[in-house]
């Protein structure tokens, strides 16, 4: 794989910053979605990437047989499918086996794992303002998790399936930025559903999962809502930007469970929480400055 770093542009899309905010709001529901369907974690995962892959091949058009890519290019397509089924299968189990706010907090580790690549990995230096925006998100993301995140032992199934979770989206997310360098997100995002919905349907089969939904609505809402719009504008963002940029921007969905839990479970929603949840807002508009000015 390539050094995951966005090709040098002139000038970023406008609409490229609120695409990648806007895809993690709408991914930070994916879990409700999850609860509210009556078939197994993996099933619906399988179902999310198997309903939402004609779509995505419907969006990509005649990009997705037009582009021409090596063997190398369509290694790592095939990773980052795999990595993405590995994920979604880790996440999915991970949120019948803890909290829901432990599994929030271990499948974002990408918002810590993205910046360490960029400042270790690929030696990548960092302004004062992004240093100040990194420390804020990192408190603030604290905040956000820690009135309910819960560690304890009958917690640590869940919470380990979360972490690698989180620990296989990251090297997903690496390589797709990787890929975006060469194919419209679409045709990414395509590709990579069709590859991974082969092992999660054998995983779930596997685990004696139910498959067939008695209800489609929650599924259909599942494929349509997580991946064909909010991985879909993430897929579509990740070209952009830098790892760190990445990385932070997946603090929003702590910040959106949160709120979430609070608008439709009467969870309890403190004026910590909104601190926390302010200073990870603050953070973004941080990191943007340096490409704005």
């Amino acid at each position: 794989m390539t050094a995951s770093t966005p090709l040098a542009r002139v000038h970023t899309p406008r609409l490229a910053f609120p695409a990648l905010i806007l895809g993690n709001v709408i991914l930070a529901m994916g879990a409700i979605l999850v609860r509210l369907s009556d078939v197994g974690p993996v099933a619906a995962a399988f179902w999310r990437v198997t309903l939402a892959a004609p779509v995505l091949a419907m969006l990509a058009g005649s990009r997705l047989t037009g582009t021409r890519l090596s063997a190398g290019h369509w290694t790592a397509i095939l990773f980052a499918g795999l990595f993405f089924a590995a994920d979604l299968a880790s996440w999915h189990l991970g949120i019948l086996y803890t909290k829901v706010a432990n599994a929030t907090l271990f499948g974002n580790a990408s918002a810590l794992m993205l910046p360490l690549w960029a400042l270790v990995v690929l030696r990548q230096r960092i302004g004062w303002v992004q240093a100040v925006a990194l420390a804020l998100a990192t408190v603030g993301g604290g905040i956000l998790m820690g009135s309910s995140y819960e560690l304890a032992p009958a917690n640590l199934r869940g919470d380990m399936l979360s972490l690698l979770a989180g620990v296989l989206y990251t090297a997903y997310l690496l390589v797709v930025q990787d890929a975006r360098q060469r194919m419209d997100s679409w045709s990414v995002l395509a590709l990579t559903s069709v590859i991974a919905a082969p092992p999660l349907l054998a995983a779930a089969l596997a685990m004696g999962e139910q498959v067939m939904p008695g209800d489609w609505l929650p599924v259909i809402a599942i494929a349509l809502c997580s991946q064909v719009i909010g991985q879909g504008l993430l897929t579509y963002a990740i070209g952009w930007f830098s790892p760190l940029v990445l990385g932070l921007s997946l603090l929003v969905q702590p910040a959106v469970s949160a709120l979430a839990g609070w608008l439709l479970f009467d969870e309890a929603m403190t004026a910590t929480d909104g601190i926390g949840a302010l200073l990870v807002a603050v953070a973004l508009i941080l990191v943007r400055m340096p490409a704005r000015a």
